[in-house]
């Protein structure tokens, strides 16, 4: 994904400078970067570190890697913020005490090989197995069993084509099918066309996706599900068609001038993670 964003300055053009100094302005003085209370935070922090790494911002590493500190080796840290603290650290070079961090992990393991927030569940999640198998590769470590994460993510695969996030849904839903996507991408498995298919078919008249199937015309797009699925498309190969430019028209209405993306349209709060999205979309579209 870094990779991806850092090829968001080509298409920023003249705004590019505008977007560095947006991430400048969320680094805090205790080394994080702000989330959308404006206070310092672990989840914000992954977005405005990778982002500023990606568009060459000069960063005091030092201070960010005492921020970092804070938080040890995620003993205390939820799912979520465990995977932020281990891609932070690989994002400044910092992996130490990786057996701990590793063991951490897999307190998230669930039962039937997958990752959930919840740990020992019985089955895991589309998002904790991204998060998990994300983390695995910033420590450097294999995934614990690739073939039962694959069929914990197979398990989410419903009758529409698309995947739910956890087996409690019933509903398909974009993020979560971007998600396992994703995972077995870099799990090497084979990706159902019919995933494919159901992505494709989450593509909004005015651009964006949208993040399920209302299928009455109810439904609006947002900037996480666009980003995620436009990723995941362009990691296995399937192209998005004649509907790029629409993309860029719908991304085009998110931009703020305080130099980064809102959400989705009714959102007014700029943030590192909604940009950080915004250079995924722009990076992915200018392959």
């Amino acid at each position: 994904m870094r990779k991806v964003v850092s090829r968001a300055p080509g298409a920023l053009d003249d705004s590019a400078e505008a977007v560095r100094d947006f991430f400048r302005r969320q680094l805090a003085q205790d080394g994080g970067f702000r989330g959308r209370d404006g206070r310092s935070d672990l989840y914000y922090t992954v977005f405005g570190l990778e982002a500023s790494l990606s568009l060459g911002i000069e960063l005091p590493l030092d201070l960010i890697s005492g921020y970092l500190d804070g938080f040890g080796m995620g003993e205390a840290l939820d799912l979520v913020h465990l995977a932020s603290l281990i891609r932070c650290r690989a994002n400044v070079a910092d992996i130490d005490a990786r057996e701990v961090s590793a063991g951490h992990l897999m307190r998230y393991r669930s039962r039937d090989g997958g990752f959930n927030m919840t740990p020992g569940a019985e089955g895991g999640s589309a998002y904790g197995s991204f998060l998990a198998l994300g983390a695995c590769h910033d420590l450097g470590i294999g995934c614990p069993d690739a073939d039962a994460m694959a069929r914990s993510i197979a398990a989410l695969h419903r009758s529409d084509g698309g995947y739910a996030n956890d087996a409690s849904m019933t509903a398909s839903a974009t993020p979560a099918t971007a998600a396992a996507l994703s995972v077995l991408h870099y799990l090497s498995c084979p990706v159902p066309e019919s995933a494919i298919r159901w992505l494709l078919s989450r593509v909004h008249p005015l651009g964006g996706f949208e993040a399920i199937s209302f299928g009455d015309g109810r439904g609006a797009p947002d900037l996480l599900s666009t980003a995620t699925a436009l990723h995941a498309l362009a990691l296995v190969g399937a192209p998005v068609g004649d509907t790029k430019d629409k993309h860029l028209d719908y991304l085009d209405t998110l931009w703020s001038t305080q130099g980064g993306f809102r959400g989705h349209w009714a959102d007014e709060i700029v943030d590192c993670e909604y940009t950080y999205y915004g250079l995924l979309v722009l990076g992915t579209l200018s392959e």
